[in-house]
């Protein structure tokens, strides 16, 4: 069944057309393959391009998509932030890196000393690596009422206005905002929210793409497509932080396609991946029961993927990307919330909010933050579907700046990659570049470098200007991604 909802009115809870941009990936739907596909060919810098849905690929035989889930590591001492010592009440949090200093930096949502459970402190750690936190937690001054939101933008040291390099988002009467010189003293931005929604949950982002800054806030609405009310995710841009677009779906479900009672608190963990913007969402089904937790402890939570490439709408992938441990002894048995991508070095650290029990238990210790790591840009792979050799051929593409290599993240350990480049109108194979040229790929790396032989930048040069297409030849291996690097990296 083929569906794709954008742009298409919806009647919201307040009786007014609503803006539907969520998009439900259907894997190996070609009519959503072709209405989501560029209608123009895409620049090749900047990369890299990253192979998660079917946008990019005009054909394949006997290929496959793997969703690589996060694999807990027994030497990260999780959970790295605890509900008891330190005061951790909710999973949304900040985890960013000092331009300055290198160190990490971490703030999240505390309970008060009375233990009211719908309001909140933020709370600030740092950190020499990120996994161990110096404490004791401070806890910051509030800048007006909190209920809840962690969500600190750092927009670094050579921001316009200095008293404003940190921007501080919560809910109080929808999106609230307060504005800071050093992350730790805050001061509310105006006197009312900037901007309403009737659900407790929301964060700022900045997309650099675009230059703006996006508003995720969540709303309990009713819809056609699925039955009752549920938790609903909502998109607002803006570009001075006062004034914002009506907000437009992004996350919604459909019962067609969605397991019993799914909802959605919320899209988080922004990182920018060439043209991507990919996110972290939160899915909850509080109709289920996670095994041998206390009686009547529903709730189950976990992390699907989710990418855009307009800024607006919103593709969502149904398959789990990191969910709760099974163990019933573990302290994320129940739910598994990534709230937070960071890049170091070579690896996505991505740090996640983890509950013991159900939706509403034990709030006040048992909500904790852990930490799992991935290789940079290693969420989905593309891989033979058999034994056989797979092929895969791109859409087109415009080689916009001057390449002098074409990487590939690829794990060919155990079998080989093989790369030509084809002109994307004749279909002929430019000379140099073809399969029978390729050196074969047998490495595991994240930055494969495919040689052709000795003239590879040469003849890599003299596309310049061209619509090609790429064609992969795999056999037991694994590619995530590609990116052309071009002649003057500083371009």
């Amino acid at each position: 069944m083929a569906i794709l909802w954008s742009v298409c009115g919806v009647a919201s809870a307040q009786g007014l057309e609503r803006e539907d941009r969520s998009i439900i990936y259907l894997p190996g739907d070609s009519a959503q393959r072709e209405k989501l596909r560029p209608t123009r060919p895409i620049p090749t810098h900047p990369g890299p391009h990253l192979l998660i849905d079917d946008a990019l690929i005009e054909s394949s035989e006997n290929l496959k998509r793997v969703v690589r889930q996060p694999i807990r590591d027994p030497h990260i001492g999780n959970p790295i932030v605890r509900g008891e010592e330190d005061r951790c009440f909710q999973p949304y949090f900040t985890v960013s890196r000092s331009p300055e200093t290198g160190r990490f930096r971490m703030w999240y949502g505390v309970w008060r000393e009375d233990r009211v459970p719908n309001r909140t402190h933020l709370a600030y750690l740092e950190s020499s690596n990120g996994v161990d936190w110096d404490r004791p937690t401070q806890i910051l001054k509030d800048p007006g009422s909190l209920e809840f939101g962690s969500e600190v933008i750092d927009r670094g040291p050579n921001c316009p206005d200095p008293s404003k390099r940190y921007i501080y988002s919560y809910y109080r009467d929808g999106l609230s905002l307060a504005v800071s010189a050093d992350g730790i003293t805050f001061r509310q931005l105006g006197d009312r929210a900037v901007l309403e929604h009737d659900h407790d949950i929301n964060n700022i982002s900045w997309d650099p793409l675009r230059n703006q800054f996006v508003a995720i806030v969540s709303t309990i609405t009713s819809h056609p497509d699925f039955r009752g009310r549920r938790r609903t995710t909502m998109q607002s841009v803006s570009t001075d932080l006062l004034n914002w677009e009506r907000p437009w779906y992004v996350l919604r479900a459909d019962d067609s396609l969605d397991d019993g009672d799914t909802q959605f608190y919320g899209l988080q963990g922004f990182l920018t991946r060439g043209p991507l913007r990919i996110g972290m969402v939160k899915v909850l089904r509080d109709d289920l029961r996670a095994t041998e937790t206390e009686e009547n402890s529903y709730g189950m939570g976990w992390t699907t993927l989710a990418w855009s490439r307009d800024g607006r709408s919103w593709v969502r992938d149904p398959t789990i990307f990191f969910g709760p441990d099974p163990s019933p002894e573990t302290w994320d048995h129940a739910h598994a919330w990534i709230d937070e991508q960071l890049v170091v070095g070579d690896q996505v650290s991505l740090y996640y909010g983890g509950y013991k029990q159900g939706h509403k238990m034990n709030r006040f210790s048992e909500r904790q933050i852990g930490l799992v790591t991935i290789p940079l840009d290693r969420y989905v792979a593309r891989a033979p579907a058999s034994d056989a050799e797979a092929t895969l051929t791109t859409a087109p593409f415009q080689v916009n700046h001057p390449p002098a290599q074409l990487r590939v993240n690829v794990d060919a350990t155990e079998g080989t990659l093989y790369v030509e480049i084809v002109d994307a109108d004749t279909g002929k194979v430019y000379p140099g570049l073809k399969f029978d040229d390729c050196r074969p790929l047998r490495v595991n790396e994240l930055r494969a470098q495919v040689n052709w032989g000795p003239g590879t930048a040469e003849t890599l040069r003299a596309i310049r200007g061209e619509h090609i297409r790429i064609r992969f030849r795999l056999t037991n291996a694994k590619l995530y991604s590609f990116d052309f690097l071009p002649a003057n990296p500083e371009s």
